[in-house]
């Protein structure tokens, strides 16, 4: 169980700030010992904002990871990158992003960078919060590949992708890391016409070499690409397969949603920790502390505060970076006057 009743944590991802923005765009501009400065200084201002927040569990912000997903492909060979868009004009959204080709067999014979990350976040962190590591599953990690002759579909893929990020999370379990998240937001997207039960074991076997040897949480949300949902938005669908997920602990959109389908955490709770999306990482309103303290006050109707963590519903790279702040300094205010009233 959790050792802080309400804790609070984040999913993984942080807004970059500006000048991060820019030189991501702008990197041929860079040499490589500009840009290892420049990562190393955007995860010291993530670690700040997180810290000055007074959450109990921090990340790196994903600050070296230009997108949730594409960075990880520049570490996987037989990928041939196509970053062009198929939709220029119109709304932001997830049909305008390009698939890969794949040209050869897929191997990440360097990792997948995690261990990097988790490793520079040990460096940098102050003493005292959790340090929390978090990598796609490759479920998620083979949206954007294209079947070819060798994969003939989207599962053909994520099997290939499958010892990939296992070796990934044995690697970072070696190098300390205590706290993991993997995250398949593309297998909640998607459960309501895939097959539940072999998502569960692609899920199982991805995690099965650090299974009990860490806090392992899933992710599981509706897409956050510019703002903009993907998926069917309702968790029904996932349970009561999911339970079957060898994780301490689901974490669960809600905020945006409204708190729809809140009652189902008490099943959850019976057998996993609960981490709940208590702010809305889509929305500039900034909820207040009594707002938060209204929204986890309705989830202990269903869930113990020993089992139950709270978060921002996504990671925050959508959000600017100032709304951001205010979120999780609010959040975190809210669950210390919940537990002083417990």
């Amino acid at each position: 169980m959790a050792s802080i009743p309400i804790r609070t944590t984040v999913i993984g991802s942080y807004p970059f700030p500006g000048w991060l923005e820019f030189a991501s765009g702008h990197l041929d501009q860079f040499g490589p010992a500009d840009i290892e400065e420049m990562q190393e200084d955007a995860v010291i201002a993530a670690i700040h904002d997180q810290v000055a927040a007074g959450l109990d569990v921090i990340t790196d912000g994903e600050q070296t990871r230009l997108d949730f997903n594409l960075s990880f492909y520049g570490f996987i060979r037989g990928i041939k990158p196509n970053f062009s868009q198929t939709r220029k004009w119109g709304p932001p959204a997830h049909d305008q992003r390009g698939k890969h080709e794949i040209v050869g067999e897929l191997t990440a014979p360097n990792g997948l960078g995690v261990v990097e990350e988790f490793a520079r976040l040990k460096r940098l962190a102050p003493e005292g919060p959790t340090l929390k590591a978090s990598i796609p599953g490759p479920y998620t990690l083979s949206g954007r590949l294209l079947p070819n002759n060798q994969y003939r579909n989207r599962f053909a893929i994520t099997e290939a992708l499958i010892p990939i990020v296992r070796d990934e999370i044995e690697a970072l379990m070696k190098a300390g890391c205590t706290e993991l998240t993997v995250d398949e937001p593309s297998m909640s997207c998607y459960a309501y016409k895939e097959d539940t039960k072999k998502f569960v074991d692609i899920f199982n076997r991805t995690v099965e070499p650090v299974t009990d040897q860490c806090r392992l949480s899933t992710h599981l949300c509706f897409g956050n690409y510019k703002g903009r949902a993907v998926g069917y938005r309702k968790i029904t669908p996932m349970f009561p397969d999911f339970l079957e997920m060898n994780v301490d602990e689901i974490h669960l959109e809600m905020a945006n949603r409204e708190f729809k389908e809140i009652e189902l955490i008490e099943e959850i709770g019976k057998r996993k920790e609960v981490a709940i999306g208590i702010v809305d990482v889509k929305s500039y309103y900034i909820e207040s502390v009594e707002d938060i303290i209204e929204r986890i006050k309705l989830c202990l109707r269903y869930i113990s505060p020993d089992k139950l963590s709270i978060a921002p519903d996504c990671g925050l790279s959508q959000t600017a970076r100032w709304a951001a702040k205010k979120k999780l300094t609010h959040m975190v205010l809210g669950a210390m006057e919940t537990r002083k009233q417990l």
